[in-house]
């Protein structure tokens, strides 16, 4: 009779042990999902990640205060940072989508400093921001300054 006993009270320890270990995987499993679909993404992608990183990393000129960067420069990064926040390795990752907004923001506030457009991104946050990101973007576009490439350009 204390056979079963036993049996009962080492399943039930057991059971008790590993629960914690059955939640942990259930509550991480998506994080799990989301590493493997990085490694099937290939090598592409992670040398294209590995270049945005070293391009995040080195030493970027957020202002130009003295006006010595050309104008075309500031709409080259514009055209690039803007291909980059909705495409490639940034729709991944939150980090990444952070950074190319914030230098994004960086270069339009210089490009309104060129087209001498009000702007108001360095004083709003959350959705008032995202607002008058595209506010800003549309005056820009107005004054003249080209923000997508013709092959980047959505269709209407």
């Amino acid at each position: 009779m204390a056979i079963p006993h036993v049996l009962v009270l080492a399943a039930a320890l057991v059971a008790l042990l590993c629960l914690p270990c059955a939640v942990a995987v259930l509550i991480c499993s998506d994080d799990l999902a989301v590493r493997r679909a990085w490694s099937r993404r290939g090598r592409a992608e992670l040398v294209a990640l590995h270049c945005l990183d070293r391009e995040l990393r080195g030493p970027r000129v957020t202002a130009d205060p003295t006006g010595t960067l050309p104008f075309e420069q500031v709409a080259a990064d514009l055209r690039r940072l803007d291909h980059q926040r909705h495409t490639g390795p940034t729709t991944s990752s939150e980090r990444w989508a952070q950074a190319v907004l914030l230098a994004y923001d960086e270069r339009l506030k210089l490009a309104c400093r060129y087209l001498d457009v009000n702007q108001h991104l360095a004083t709003v946050n959350g959705l008032d921001r995202d607002l008058e990101r595209v506010r800003v973007e549309s005056a820009l576009e107005r004054a003249g300054l080209e923000l997508r490439s013709a092959a980047h350009r959505p269709e209407k």
